[in-house]
């Protein structure tokens, strides 16, 4: 999504007069024009219009990549050159990468007779979508920024309702070319790879093996219930991805059923044992009630989540039941998690405990990330063990993060991503933190 002009030149006066502003975009109009657009041409429609209201030289949109690391510009940059070399941007030590960490516009202004740089988070419920990029001929005043920001927030929506209909933004995606097992393994994830709501915070991430190999997790929010789970399928390639499109497949359909977790295992275990070829699974099950907070567990021969409370992270070691598919007599016990406001509860799979002695400490990186919101905090922790193995993993390394506020928390400010007490609703005091 690119709109330029060919000159780039600063205009004489900047373009958000009076009788702009008054035609100032609108949440209903852009959508309106997004839908009646193409679904791969909705991003221009908004970029055309960014032009119009704003005298932008030139507007694009980045996509972040699978592994959070990179992004990428759908379409060229126009006529300002960013000195990108490639399509393919890396994000440790931009702008980008300050704009998606804290979830702030950024404004770089270089002095007289350069353009000014806008980046803006495209971000829904906490699920870091990608970038808004302009370059203005003038600095922006408050409300043209508010304006700029509540348009990248649309931009979130339209993107999510657009992408089921093209493939543009999974090929954004995909700054590698994926095998076969690395396709069906993605497939399998969530559409948004985090969540935010009023009681928690959660985020997952999953950095694929050199042979893939069969990691995955998921997560769903009923009315009542946050309910997540982490799997990982025996094997490499091809046989551990179907084997998990199994396991994930069947859990959906017990859980989409209505069924309580010890029902969910056991559907999952009986798919696994009549379909998996004698192949297996390992997973951990969470449910927590959104109404009081009760959490309920089942361990089926997965590593032990950590927890960090007050500072300090601690391994829980809940009962052990077989893996999904051992073709011996067991059963699945639904057990319950210590899960107080303010922990951070950290569920992985055994590719995350897999580096060279000495050069990684999990449990110190997980504290010296607690200020990170999870996606970061989750990115962070997958970067490390991947430079831990010097870019080549053995297996599949997948983590999942949850922020547990607690049920005092009810309501969410939408524009900062704060959450709203009672207190802080009756005082009108609720927007205290940036949207994360």
């Amino acid at each position: 999504m690119t709109v330029g002009s060919p000159d780039g030149g600063r205009a004489a006066r900047p373009p958000w007069d009076e009788s702009r502003l008054g035609r100032a975009m609108t949440l209903a109009g852009t959508l309106e024009a997004a839908e009646a657009a193409a679904p791969v041409e909705s991003l221009d429609v908004v970029a055309r219009m960014l032009k119009e209201h704003l005298g932008a030289v030139s507007v694009s949109f980045l996509i972040t990549d699978f592994t959070g690391s990179s992004v990428v510009r759908l379409g060229a940059a126009g006529s300002v050159d960013t000195d990108e070399p490639a399509r393919r941007i890396k994000l440790r030590g931009t702008l980008y990468d300050d704009v998606i960490r804290t979830q702030r516009p950024s404004l770089e202004d270089k002095g007289e007779g350069a353009l000014v740089r806008i980046v803006a988070p495209v971000t829904n419920r906490g699920d870091a979508i990608g970038l808004l990029e302009l370059f203005l001929p003038a600095a922006p005043d408050e409300q043209v920024m508010r304006e700029i920001g509540d348009t990248a927030h649309a931009l979130a929506y339209i993107i999510i309702a657009n992408r089921s209909y093209t493939d543009v933004y999974q090929w954004g995606r995909r700054t590698v070319p994926l095998s076969l097992a690395a396709e069906i393994q993605h497939r399998l994830l969530p559409m948004s790879l985090a969540c935010e709501a009023a009681q928690f915070a959660v985020a997952g991430a999953l950095e694929p093996a050199d042979h893939v190999g069969g990691d995955t997790f998921d997560y769903v929010i009923d009315r009542d219930t946050v309910q997540l789970s982490v799997t990982d399928a025996m094997g490499h390639d091809v046989d551990a991805a179907l084997l998990a499109t199994i396991a994930v497949g069947a859990l959906r359909r017990a859980r989409r059923a209505g069924a309580d977790l010890a029902e969910q295992a056991r559907q999952a275990d009986q798919a696994m044992r009549e379909h998996g070829n004698k192949g297996y699974v390992t997973g951990q099950l969470l449910r927590i009630s959104l109404i009081d907070g009760k959490t309920e567990f089942i361990n089926a021969g997965h590593p032990w989540p950590l927890r960090m409370r007050d500072g300090q992270v601690r391994e829980i070691t809940p009962k052990i039941d077989m893996p999904f598919g051992f073709d011996a007599p067991h059963s699945y016990r639904v057990q319950s998690l210590d899960l107080r406001p303010g922990d951070r509860l950290v569920m992985l799979t055994d590719g995350m405990l897999e580096h060279n002695p000495g050069s990684l400490n999990l449990s110190d990186l997980i504290v010296r990330t607690r200020a990170l919101h999870p996606r970061e905090a989750a990115r962070t922790l997958i970067a490390a063990i991947v430079d831990a193995n010097d870019g080549h993993l053995q297996d599949d390394a997948t983590v999942m993060c949850l922020d547990w506020h607690g049920t005092n928390h009810s309501q969410r400010d939408a524009a900062t991503g704060a959450n709203l007490t009672d207190a802080s609703r009756a005082s009108g005091t609720g927007r205290t933190t940036p949207r994360r």
